[in-house]
């Protein structure tokens, strides 16, 4: 019986993709993005708690969650974007981590397992890239 979901791989995969992709990019990633530089000096002052070159750190960590979870729904360069978003969601984790603790940085540690994983798996059939 377990055994038959095994054909289902590819097209789980791509929901899970997508939903993901595209639920991170509502929320996180493109109101950043479009909010600006003070957006991005507030995203890295207060979230990323970098208080060095806060609009650069914060652009980048903004343009990252937009555009690689952008490639990620596409499955185009699938694993570098799986890598970025890994690094990142690690990095804000650490952050969280030491602003209030594993409460706090819960949620960046699942996505950074999340991110590790499809690192590991790769983007499916169903994609544009093949590897």
């Amino acid at each position: 019986m377990w055994s038959a979901l095994k054909n289902y791989s590819d097209s789980v995969l791509l929901i899970v993709r997508v939903s993901l992709g595209a639920i991170i990019l509502w929320l996180h990633g493109w109101p950043k993005l479009a909010g600006g530089i003070g957006a991005w000096k507030s995203y890295a002052i207060k979230e990323l708690h970098i208080s060095f070159w806060p609009v650069f750190w914060g652009f980048l960590a903004t343009f990252a969650q937009t555009v690689g979870c952008t490639l990620l729904i596409l499955g185009l360069f699938f694993r570098p974007s799986a890598l970025l978003l890994t690094l990142l969601m690690l990095f804000v984790a650490a952050a969280d981590y030491t602003a209030g603790g594993v409460g706090r940085a819960a949620h960046a540690i699942e996505l950074f397992l999340f991110f590790l994983c499809l690192l590991f798996v790769g983007p499916g059939r169903f994609s544009f890239d093949k590897g």
